[in-house]
């Protein structure tokens, strides 16, 4: 069997340049289907030029945009899917709403894992694991529970990780503080908020910080600052969106970062634990 256009993009992620793995997130992140689309739709999604897109065609070892849709459509007629497919429609429940529910939590997960490589994962990983650069972090109404969760984790095995309040009034506190180099995970799915995308704004052009964005495959507006786009499955086809796959790579970061300093995170949440508050009231 020929090698897939994903494999081809995960053989190259190292060799890729930023505004190149933009537009890889923006085609793994609903692949084969993204690649369906004309090369100025895919343009305008990725914020990438058409330009742009040919060379990184040929970069992977194709000849061009024609090239690498005949692959996709040919994948597609071989049955070689990716389990990005899985989202596309709602289905009858199957032996019961919970079971029915986790076996699609589960297909998320495998979405996730195709649309982020290892090459980055690893490379946000040691972003976070930075200590010469803070570490702010901030969602949106829903989804800054996801912000919060690095916030907390990531406090524990580090120095200098702050999470901004919801409160767009406290957010030049946190503005003025950062400096250039300084880390700043944002989590906007969509509906994306218009304030996010401002402070983003502030905070990479007038701040110099990093950006780091979690978002689905529609893709915040957001990208257009980040450095790395890190693009979760959201939709479960039920009433609300789903978070389960941004909390699981998310919890994969810290744990890395964790285990991979072990020795200074575990010094680190024993002070921790013997400054907490300890009741001493019996009832």
């Amino acid at each position: 069997m020929s090698v897939s256009v994903k494999s081809k993009i995960e053989d190259n992620a190292s060799q890729l340049t930023a505004g190149e793995r933009k537009l890889a997130t923006a085609i793994l992140a609903d692949y084969p289907f993204s690649g369906l689309a004309s090369i100025q739709e895919l343009s305008q999604r990725s914020e990438v030029s058409a330009a742009s897109i040919s060379r990184f065609m040929v970069k992977i070892g194709l000849s061009g945009y024609q090239e690498f849709q005949r692959d996709l459509i040919t994948e597609l007629k071989e049955g070689n899917r990716s389990p990005a497919h899985a989202h596309s429609g709602t289905r009858e429940i199957e032996g019961g709403y919970l079971n029915d529910f986790l076996e699609k939590t589960v297909q998320q997960m495998a979405i996730a894992g195709d649309a982020i490589t290892e090459d980055q994962f690893l490379r946000v990983c040691q972003a976070f694991s930075n200590k010469k650069r803070s570490v702010y972090t901030l969602g949106g109404r829903i989804s800054d529970t996801i912000a919060a969760h690095l916030s907390f984790h990531l406090r524990q095995a580090r120095d200098g990780v702050y999470h901004l309040p919801q409160n767009p009034e406290s957010w030049p506190d946190y503005l003025l503080r950062m400096r250039p180099g300084d880390m700043f995970f944002i989590v906007d799915f969509r509906r994306y908020q218009a304030a996010l995308h401002r402070l983003a704004e502030q905070a990479h052009q007038e701040r110099g910080a990093e950006i780091i964005l979690m978002t689905d495959k529609w893709i915040s507006p957001i990208a257009r600052h980040a450095s790395e786009v890190l693009a979760v499955p959201i939709d479960s086809g039920t009433l609300w969106d789903t978070y389960s796959s941004a909390l699981a790579v998310t919890e994969a970061i810290v744990t890395r970062i964790a285990e991979d300093n072990w020795d200074e995170t575990r010094t680190r949440i024993e002070a921790w634990d013997a400054l907490r508050p300890v009741g001493k009231d019996k009832v």
